[in-house]
């Protein structure tokens, strides 16, 4: 299942086109639970992508630099020394 809150979003349609109308002050929150798969790979010359898919086949792509990606492995190394959730 894939959650998607916009905030202070609109867009202007327009012969099939999508124009940006208003302030750059948008966000975005994208919540994906049920999982089916997940891989990592590299993006360019200094990226890892992490992809996400659940079974409806929405995807939630996320690029990240090296060091933040070793950062989420300590994170994950650790909740599983620690957590019940990995029990």
């Amino acid at each position: 299942m894939l959650s998607l809150t916009l905030e202070d979003f609109m867009v202007e349609l327009n012969d099939g086109s999508i124009k940006n109308v208003g302030p750059a002050n948008k966000s975005a929150t994208v919540k994906m639970f049920d999982v089916e798969s997940a891989e990592a790979r590299e993006f360019g010359d200094k990226r890892v992508k992490l992809v996400f898919e659940d079974e409806d086949g929405s995807e939630v792509q996320v690029s990240l630099f090296p060091e933040d990606v070793r950062k989420l492995a300590s994170d994950i190394e650790t909740l599983e020394e620690e957590s019940p959730a990995f029990d």
